[in-house]
């Protein structure tokens, strides 16, 4: 059976995006409900890995890591310029009714 998307939102994409997705009937984690705070970058990743969570963030140095490595459950980098919230939860809502977890091991989702 297809496993359904989750996100995990590092600490630097708004919160409200979190509440969005959470209205939608999607599930999601925030970093400061996991205890996530300050971590590192590959804590975060692992976190998100470890659940089966695409990473949804605005820090390019996921970008980095996942050039290094596929070892991961999804990235989606959004920019922070000229993207409402609406905007990126439409997208998340979009990969959520249109893909399986499986079909985002190792990709980067650009928004």
């Amino acid at each position: 059976m297809p496993t359904e998307i989750k996100f995990h939102l590092d600490e630097n994409v708004d919160p409200d995006i979190a509440q969005s997705l959470r209205n939608n009937g999607i599930d999601v984690t925030v970093t400061n409900e996991v205890g996530l705070v300050s971590a590192e970058d590959l804590v975060q990743l692992e976190f998100a890995r470890t659940e089966g969570r695409i990473i949804i963030t605005h820090d390019t140095d996921f970008l980095r890591i996942a050039a290094k490595t596929s070892d991961h459950s999804g990235i989606l980098f959004c920019k922070t310029e000229g993207y409402s919230i609406g905007k990126i939860v439409l997208h998340c809502i979009s990969i959520h009714h249109q893909r399986v977890a499986k079909d985002m091991i190792g990709w980067v989702e650009y928004l």
